[in-house]
Parts: structure tokens; C-alpha cells; sequence
């Protein structure tokens, strides 16, 4: 038979239910008192994993707000469907992310789980590679993380909780040709992630990053076919990714039963790429 534990960290893994379990902040402290959902922010959360991301933690009970860059119509969308917030701004720029947080907290309240999900591809082996090309994808890919997170990590502090989950890739494990800009970044997620979570183990707050392999959305589809085909024969599970597989971990990983896991990195990638 589960115990509590094994029943929270197993229903967010897979979905099913056991009792009550939505996400509300101070639970154990506030028995008899309303209780407020916990909010959660997700970067790049209106398009592909970001979008099934938002879709699975609002499923779950948290309140979400989800970050786009610029494309209105999809932002729209995840509004309209998933019930998200959307919040607009530039994840490179550290005031844009500054005020994003603000009004997220001004209107959902603190966030408790940031999940760094947002990215691009300017791809070009390096001796082809121009400078914008590299510095675009640093910047979006990895400065943001450390420009979304300095932003929420005193208050994630300051209450003893905190959920921080890094969105890397398979290439950020494994390197990929004509990526060094983007394999250089997702990498750096992980060394980020191992660091800030030794700083603040003690504050309640849990970092950890999740490696996906190539996953079923808008980005992958647009590979060519005989392309495409050569990447799956690769996959030894025979086919890509879902993003909602990817979603399942977030949710995982975002629960307050998951306390005991940090600065470790969850590989999903049909066993393309198996790390010791």
C-alpha cells in the first residue's frame, strides 16, 4: 500500500488521484483557514512544451501564468483554452522579466514554482557561426534563466518554499553539430541549476533541470522528412517525444511531496542518449 508520500509523488507523475491533493500554499500551517493555490510561471508557456506545460500545472490546481515573447495569436489561444494568464516580454532583458514577476505577483500572488522552459535555435557550425547568432541564443537560452529566477528567488526564500525547474535538451548532454551556441547554453542550465540548488536546499526550494530528447512539436515538425526519419531511427523507443511526457515530469517535480529531490537532472529522451 502507498503511503502519503508515495500517493503525492505518484499522482503527479501520472495523473490519477488519491483524495485531494491540489497545490495550496501553506497547507500544513493553515488547517481551517483558506488556502491560495500555488502559483507557477512558466516562460515560453503559450506554444509546444511551454503550452502543455501551462496546460498540465493548471490541470493540477496551480495558478499559471504563462510567458510569450511576441506571437499575439497563440498567446490568445492558451488564454482562451488552457485559462492561463499570459504575460508578454523579452526573456533576455532583465526588466522585462522584473516587471513580468511583478505583475504576475500583483495579480496571482508569490510564485512558487518558475519553470524556464523558453528558447530559440539560431543554427550554424561555428566557423559559419556570426556573433548574433551565438549571443541571441545565449542570451534567450541561458541569461534568462538567471534574469527570471534573481527575480523570484528572495521571496521563494523568504516563505522557505520554492519549485525551480530548467527545461534543458539532450544536446545540452550530448553536444550537436551546428548547435554550439545552443548545446553551450543548455548546458550551462545544468551547471546553473546544480549550483543554485546547493545555495538554497535549506530555504525549502528545489532546482533541477529536465533534458528532453526531440519531442513531437510545431519546431520538430518543420525538419525535413528523410531528416526527421534519420532522428527517429535513432530514438530506441522507435518514435518522438509528446510534450505532454515532458509536461508530466514538470508536474512531478513542482510538487510539494517531490522536497527531497534537487539539483538533479531528469533525462527524457526514448533512451537516444542514457547518461550514468
Amino acid at each position: 500500500m502507498l503511503g502519503p508520500l508515495n500517493q503525492g509523488l505518484l499522482q503527479s507523475l501520472i495523473g490519477y488521484t488519491f483524495g485531494s491533493a491540489a497545490p495550496f500554499r501553506g497547507a500544513a500551517a493553515t488547517r481551517g483557514r483558506k488556502l491560495m493555490p500555488r502559483t507557477a510561471f512558466v516562460t515560453g508557456g503559450t506554444r509546444g512544451i511551454g503550452r502543455a506545460i501551462s496546460a498540465r500545472l493548471k490541470e493540477a490546481g496551480y495558478q499559471v501564468a504563462a510567458g510569450y515573447a511576441g506571437n499575439e495569436n497563440a498567446a490568445k489561444a492558451a488564454a482562451d483554452e488552457l485559462g492561463v494568464t499570459i504575460v508578454k516580454g523579452n526573456v533576455s532583458h532583465f526588466a522585462d522579466c522584473q516587471a513580468a514577476v511583478a505583475k504576475v505577483e500583483q495579480e496571482l500572488g508569490p510564485i512558487d514554482i518558475l519553470v524556464n522552459n523558453a528558447g530559440i535555435t539560431r543554427d550554424a557550425v561555428l566557423h559559419r557561426m556570426s556573433e548574433a547568432q551565438w549571443n541571441e541564443v545565449i542570451h534567450v537560452n541561458l541569461a534568462s534563466i538567471f534574469n527570471m529566477t534573481r527575480n523570484v528567488i528572495t521571496g521563494m526564500r523568504d516563505r522557505n518554499f520554492g519549485r525551480i525547474i530548467n527545461i534543458s535538451s539532450i544536446n545540452g548532454q550530448k553536444g550537436q553539430i551546428g548547435q554550439t551556441n545552443y548545446s553551450a547554453a543548455k548546458a550551462g542550465m545544468i551547471g546553473f541549476t546544480k549550483a543554485l540548488a546547493q545555495e538554497n536546499a535549506k530555504k525549502g526550494i528545489t532546482v533541477n533541470v529536465i533534458a528532453p530528447g526531440y519531442i513531437d512539436t510545431e519546431m520538430v515538425a518543420s525538419v525535413p522528412k528523410e531528416v526527421l526519419d534519420q532522428i527517429v531511427a535513432g530514438i530506441p523507443v522507435g518514435r518522438l517525444g509528446v510534450a505532454d511526457e515532458i509536461a508530466r515530469c514538470v508536474a512531478f517535480l513542482a510538487a510539494d511531496e517531490a522536497g527531497f529531490i534537487t539539483g538533479s537532472t531528469l533525462t527524457v529522451n526514448g533512451g537516444q542518449y542514457i547518461t550514468g
